[in-house]
């Protein structure tokens, strides 16, 4: 398939360019300029129109939500455990759940979804793409990460079951941490020698690519004090670190940019619900990009619908945030979020065949998308 002489927004160079995409064997062939048409090949003729990469989200729970059923019916919170790291997001995705069509619709290719906040560790992310019938052939990667959460999430959810105050949550995840190192430390001594290894620890287990530094702690983190102890408890364990949510990341830049933890800000589009998100703000994920940070804007679905990602960002640059730099924070830098900006995220050779045309800009609310290919197949228009 090769789409012919569209305006292409490749998440890699700031200024768009007319050209070609060429999408062979579910990858991408070619970028710009004018390709070549193999025999029998399709030609779809996008002028007028702008092509874009796949968008992706860096932290929702789309597909573990349950769409329509409420709270009563979601997947992605464990309730009767506060420390639930052996719990996987794969086990939980429905395909079939309306919210992903619809993210699908809207050009989001791609998302990281998994456990909620309610527990001090929630388990493990993934990223997987919107479009199949079986969680098992749309994985990207998995895991991506390990969840965890401070702030008010877990004191409100486990104040009856152990944890009430923001030192206990800390508590909690270094305790989990300091288990894992040493079960992992033991299993390591006994090498081959089945009986000199620990007793077999789901949870234990869960948490060696955390401390290996295969995946990072995908840390919710609201308030400013709550960002400082995610990036304190990470640096005692010498583990890795995303900032998710980010809601005070402005009042603490510095911090944040030295850190070098990646970003990813939002929910926004939303009332300020609890008081930890009382300074939230469209301006944070600009201000951050512009210090430097890795920044990527998230719906956090089903806060906000999925399918709205692009309109979110199209509000950070309406509160300052360069419109280049807000394309990437719903492609590029949250595939490097997630650990797959080698499949997905931009417009380049040997990448995905995952492609969105529309008849606008994006990031603006009257544009539609027209037509969404994912791995070289086209799944919308």
């Amino acid at each position: 398939m090769i789409l012919k002489n569209g305006m292409i927004y490749d998440s890699v160079h700031p200024e768009p360019y007319q050209g070609d995409v060429a999408i062979r064997d579910g990858r991408i062939a070619a970028v710009g300029g004018e390709v070549a048409a193999l025999p029998g090949e399709e030609i779809v003729d996008v002028s007028g129109k702008r092509v874009y990469p796949g968008l992706v989200e860096a932290h929702c729970h789309l597909g573990l939500d349950n769409y329509g059923m409420g709270f009563e019916g979601h997947d992605y919170n464990e309730m009767n455990d506060m420390l639930a790291c052996q719990m996987r997001a794969i086990d939980s995705f429905n395909p079939m759940e309306k919210g992903v069509g619809m993210a699908l619709e809207g050009g989001v290719t791609t998302v990281g979804t998994g456990p909620g906040s309610a527990n001090v560790l929630g388990g493990t992310f993934m990223a997987v793409k919107t479009w199949g019938r079986c969680v098992d052939d749309m994985v990207v990667r998995t895991p991506v990460a390990m969840k965890c959460a401070f702030g008010e999430n877990p004191k409100r959810c486990y104040k009856d079951k152990g944890d009430s105050t923001r030192m206990t949550t800390a508590a909690k995840l270094r305790e989990m941490l300091f288990r894992a190192r040493e079960y992992m430390e033991r299993k390591e001594a006994a090498g081959d020698d089945v009986l000199k290894r620990p007793a077999f620890d789901m949870k234990l287990e869960a948490l060696i690519p955390v401390l290996r530094g295969k995946i990072p702690l995908k840390a919710h983190a609201h308030r400013a004090d709550d960002i400082c102890t995610a990036i304190r408890i990470a640096k005692e364990f010498g583990v890795k670190l995303t900032l998710e949510h980010c809601t005070e990341g402005h009042m603490i830049v510095e911090e944040v940019r030295r850190s070098g933890a990646p970003v990813a800000v939002g929910p926004t589009l939303t009332h300020a619900g609890k008081i930890e998100v009382e300074n939230r703000t469209f301006a944070t994920p600009g201000i951050l990009a512009a210090a430097g940070c890795q920044v990527s804007i998230i719906t956090d679905s089903p806060v906000i619908p999925q399918q709205y990602l692009p309109l979110c960002a199209g509000l950070a640059v309406k509160a300052g945030m360069d419109p280049f730099a807000a394309l990437q924070a719903i492609t590029i830098n949250p595939a490097k979020h997630l650990g797959v900006e080698d499949r997905v995220g931009s417009l380049e050779v040997g990448k995905d065949g995952d492609v969105v045309v529309t008849d606008g800009d994006i990031m603006v609310s009257d544009t539609h998308v027209v037509a969404v290919i994912v791995n070289g197949q086209k799944v919308v228009g």
